[in-house]
C-alpha cells in the first residue's frame, strides 16, 4: 500500500505572548486549529476595516531584511514570521489560524523551541484529507556574490547550511539535518536568533530591533558572545541559520528535496522558492511518500 500521510492541525487554541523584536510593541498569538485545505493563515485581529487574513505563500513575501514579512492585497503585514514557521515544519502542521494583535511575532527567547513547546502540549490531530508534498524533480541554484543556495531531487527533505563570519566568535560553521520534529528539537529549536555588536547600532539607528536584548538574542562582539550565559551550542549560529531556512521553505509547503546553502540569509531562501515555483518542470505535487520520507514523518508525534 503507497504511504499517504493525512493533513493534521492543532488539538485545540496555543496561546503565547511577548515583546516583538524589531518593533518592540507587546503582541499576543492565539494559533487555532483550521479545517483541511486552509494551508497557514495569519488573521491580524487588531485590524478591522479591511482584510486582516494573510495566507501564508511564497508570493505574499515583501520583506526579507532581517526577518521574513507577509502582507495581503490590503497592504497588512505580519513580520517576523521564521521562529513560528520552523516549528509548524517540523511538526508536520499543515492548517491554522494564527490571530496575532499586531505587526510582528513576539520574539520571546529568539528561537523557535517555545513555540515547539506550544505545539507539543496542545497536541496535534491528523486530519481526513491526504497531505500534499512538493517534490523537487530537478536541480536549481540562486546566486548573489559568493552566496547561494541549490535545491535538487531527494525523497525526504534535507537541509546543508554553512556560514561565515569574520568575527572569531563565528567563523565558518557547517550543519546538515533532516529536520524532523525529534532532530528539530533536538538540533534546531533553542538555537536563537543572533546579530553582531555593530549591526545592533545599525538596526536600532534605522528604527529596528526596538525589543532586542540579550534576552531573546544571541549578541556578539569579534571575538566575543556578550550573553552572560554563552551559547547554548558550540555552532549554536550556523542552527540558527538552519532553523530559519526551515521556516522559509515552509512558505511553500512540505518539501521533499534537499537544499544547500552557503552565506544565505531570508533573501537567498525565498529567491531559491520562488526559482523552484517558477520553473513548472522542476516540482510536482504529491500526496504520497516513500517509505524513507513515511519514516521522517513518524516521529512527528514522537
Amino acid at each position: 500500500m503507497p504511504n499517504v500521510r493525512r493533513q493534521s492541525t492543532l488539538n485545540g487554541p496555543a496561546v503565547t505572548a511577548g515583546i516583538e523584536l524589531h518593533g518592540g510593541e507587546h503582541t499576543r498569538l492565539v494559533m487555532r486549529p483550521a479545517p483541511t485545505g486552509t494551508g497557514l493563515v495569519f488573521v491580524r485581529t487588531d485590524i478591522t476595516d479591511r482584510d486582516n487574513a494573510i495566507a501564508v505563500r511564497p508570493d505574499a513575501v515583501t520583506g526579507v531584511k532581517n526577518c521574513t514579512t507577509l502582507s495581503n492585497a490590503g497592504g497588512v503585514k505580519v513580520s517576523t514570521i521564521e521562529h513560528l514557521l520552523a516549528a509548524l515544519a517540523a511538526s508536520g502542521i499543515d492548517n491554522l489560524y494564527i490571530d496575532i494583535d499586531g505587526e510582528e511575532l513576539p520574539a520571546l527567547d529568539g528561537s523557535s523551541e517555545p513555540f515547539l513547546k506550544l505545539i507539543e502540549q496542545v497536541g496535534i490531530v491528523r486530519q481526513a484529507a491526504p497531505r500534499r508534498y512538493v517534490r523537487v524533480l530537478k536541480p536549481l541554484e540562486v546566486r548573489n556574490g559568493d552566496s547561494f543556495a541549490r535545491i535538487e531531487p531527494r525523497e525526504r527533505l534535507e537541509l546543508d547550511v554553512t556560514i561565515d563570519f569574520e568575527d572569531k566568535a563565528i567563523g565558518k560553521q557547517r550543519v546538515e539535518i533532516v529536520p524532523n520534529v525529534r532532530a528539530f528539537r533536538e538540533r534546531l529549536a533553542s538555537a536563537r536568533t543572533f546579530a553582531r555588536m555593530h549591526e545592533v547600532a545599525a538596526l536600532q539607528a534605522a528604527g529596528l530591533s526596538k525589543g532586542g536584548s540579550l534576552d531573546n538574542a544571541v549578541i556578539v562582539d569579534g571575538d566575543q558572545v556578550l550573553n552572560p550565559e554563552g551559547l547554548r551550542f558550540a555552532d549554536e549560529f550556523v542552527r540558527h541559520k538552519a532553523l530559519d531556512l526551515l521556516g522559509d521553505l515552509y512558505l511553500g509547503g512540505p518539501i521533499l528535496g534537499r537544499v544547500t546553502t552557503v552565506k544565505g540569509g531570508h533573501g537567498l531562501n525565498h529567491d531559491l522558492l520562488m526559482a523552484l515555483y517558477g520553473h513548472a518542470d522542476a516540482w510536482e505535487f504529491t500526496s504520497v511518500a516513500t517509505r524513507s520520507q513515511a519514516r521522517e514523518l513518524e516521529s512527528v508525534s514522537a
